[in-house]
């Protein structure tokens, strides 16, 4: 299990061949990046992500070790960014080794809402309007519900 928490980009390839090489014993493995989205008007200048480096690596490591827990996994692997980024730009990466795709596909998905809705990360939005924080969403949320 490795989790990483960084300010500098990262090679979605490279980690995913890294990630899933040598994997005699596993029969899928699944990988997620989420990415910078530009806002409905078009005019995302930057998203800025700040977090308490700490708590934010302990936080994600339980969860890894959460999703280690109740899906039979070979490994697991969270990447995620901090620090100021474009539309385009990559935020975050998470990879899941299984025997079965359904263990890999089920606690990739629960790391993704995990860290959509429950990370200590706060994120502000820089656009041609001034900049603001991003409120969390009720969805998100929700999504938690089935876990």
């Amino acid at each position: 299990m490795r989790v990483i928490v960084q300010d500098t980009p990262f090679d979605f390839g490279q980690e995913a061949e890294a990630f899933a090489s040598g994997r005699h014993d596993m029969g899928a493995v699944v990988t997620f990046t989420g990415i910078v989205r530009d806002l409905a008007t078009g005019d995302l200048d930057a998203m800025e992500i700040e977090h308490y480096p700490g708590m934010t690596q302990k936080a994600l490591e339980k969860i890894a070790a959460e999703a280690s827990e109740r899906w039979k996994l070979g490994d697991v692997l969270v990447i995620h960014r901090y620090g100021r980024m474009t539309p385009g730009d990559k935020i975050m990466m998470v990879a899941t080794a299984a025997p079965h795709r359904k263990d890999a596909f089920d606690a990739a998905e629960f790391l993704m809402d995990y860290l959509k809705s429950r990370a200590p990360f706060w994120k502000k939005e820089h656009s041609a309007q001034g900049a603001g924080w991003v409120a969390a969403k009720d969805e998100d949320e929700a999504a938690l519900d089935r876990w």
